[in-house]
């Protein structure tokens, strides 16, 4: 994987993207956590399509959050991002957070944006299924809200690292802290912005990718978007969580490749 660099004027918004592979352009939007080290999914992609992974600002090296004030900001800074990529017909793909921009972007951009896969997205608000508040949760809670297999999720998200080293914790929660300060004008207190009136709009060939052990929001959303997305099929996969591409990166390869 190799990262550059986009400038944006006048807001001075900086964007670190991450690239990787060769073949298909794919246009990969992170979670509320980011890009996991070494990350499963981006790694399990690039085997078969040019991965190109920008970070939104707050997260990485990317930097300009303050001028990022709510979804519509967020929604054209991404497609502002996917205009300067220069992409040629990209796969769409968001996880959580990102799936929820991602949406957001094809109800807005409908001739940009035709081909799109939702990994867990948030966006969507049920009374009967909350969604758990991860603004809430202390990091040694993280792996098991995340991950079906939470010891092994666990080892994704801090390799080589200790959560009772006082100093890496130190670290990881700073880093946290800039992260989630981004992600909270997303999704705090709950992360209903509308798109549920806007989803109607998106006419990208679509697939919705779901983990059925998923905890942190219930597999029942998958329905949702599917009812309310018309060109759109969802899949379920098997003994995975919220983080359905990083734990199950072959399996979502596989439903990714079958559908496009």
């Amino acid at each position: 994987m190799k990262s550059r660099f986009l400038a944006f004027k006048p807001s001075g918004t900086r964007v670190q993207v991450v690239e990787a592979g060769k073949g298909r352009d794919l246009l990969y939007l992170h979670g509320a956590g980011g890009h996991m080290p070494n990350d499963p999914l981006i790694a399990a992609l690039a085997t078969r399509y040019r991965v190109v992974a920008p970070l939104l600002p707050g997260y990485g090296q990317s930097t300009g959050e303050d001028a990022l004030r709510d979804m519509l900001d967020v929604t054209l800074h991404a497609l502002d991002v996917l205009e300067a990529l220069d992409l040629k017909k990209p796969i769409v793909v968001g996880h959580s957070m990102g799936g929820m921009i991602a949406a957001e972007m094809a109800a807005i951009a409908r001739t940009e944006v035709t081909k799109l896969c939702l990994l867990a997205p948030a966006g969507l608000w049920l009374d009967d299924h909350p969604v758990a508040d991860i603004f809430s949760k202390l990091p040694f809670e993280l792996p098991g809200l995340l991950f079906h297999d939470g010891e092994a999720g666990g080892k994704l998200l801090t390799p080589g690292g200790n959560m009772d080293d006082p100093e890496f914790l130190k670290e990881f929660l700073v880093m946290n802290a800039r992260r989630l300060g981004m992600a909270g004008k997303l999704l705090f207190p709950i992360p209903d912005r509308g798109l549920a009136q806007r989803l109607h709009r998106v006419s990208a060939k679509t697939l919705v990718v779901w983990g059925r052990e998923d905890v942190l929001i219930p597999p029942v959303y998958g329905d949702a978007f599917k009812r309310a997305i018309s060109k759109s099929k969802l899949v379920r996969i098997a003994k995975a969580g919220h983080a359905v591409g990083q734990e199950k990166p072959a399996a979502v390869l596989k439903a990714i490749k079958d559908f496009f």
